[in-house]
């Protein structure tokens, strides 16, 4: 299964571009909300924590997708460059999240990913099999 990337890149790009402006605004609306002098009446208040409720979760779904990006990221590119400890660099990557991914980046062998010829998969350039289906 393959996914058009563009196409991702694009549905992301559009619709951060319509959600980042608005950010302030439902803040300062959740703010006002909030901020109610009569007794007995909770509607308000509840309306604002509605909102920064739903502001909280959206910050939390994003942190967690780039949370497991991350991951992936690190996972696939150890396995590509063929290291031997790609599981325990995930693990790493999983539990300090962008502190891990600096120690990753730092400690990867460097040099460029080709595809193999064999399988497709993407190796590092000077290794002398591929680590996914282990031809030359």
């Amino acid at each position: 299964m393959q996914i058009d990337t563009d196409a991702a890149k694009h549905v992301v790009n559009f619709g951060m571009k319509r959600f980042l402006p608005g950010l302030p605004l439902l803040f300062a609306v959740s703010t006002v909300l909030a901020q109610d002098s009569t007794r007995g009446d909770d509607a308000a208040g509840a309306a604002g924590a509605l909102i920064g409720g739903t502001c909280g979760c959206i910050g939390g779904l994003i942190g967690l997708a780039i949370w497991i990006f991350l991951i992936v990221y690190v996972y696939r590119d150890a396995k590509a460059r063929g290291m031997d400890n790609a599981v325990l660099l995930t693990i790493v990557t999983a539990f300090t999240g962008l502190l891990g991914l600096i120690i990753y980046l730092l400690m990867r062998p460097k040099g460029n990913l080709v595809a193999c010829p064999s399988c497709g998969k993407k190796r590092l350039e000077g290794l002398a099999k591929c680590p996914s289906c282990g031809n030359p």
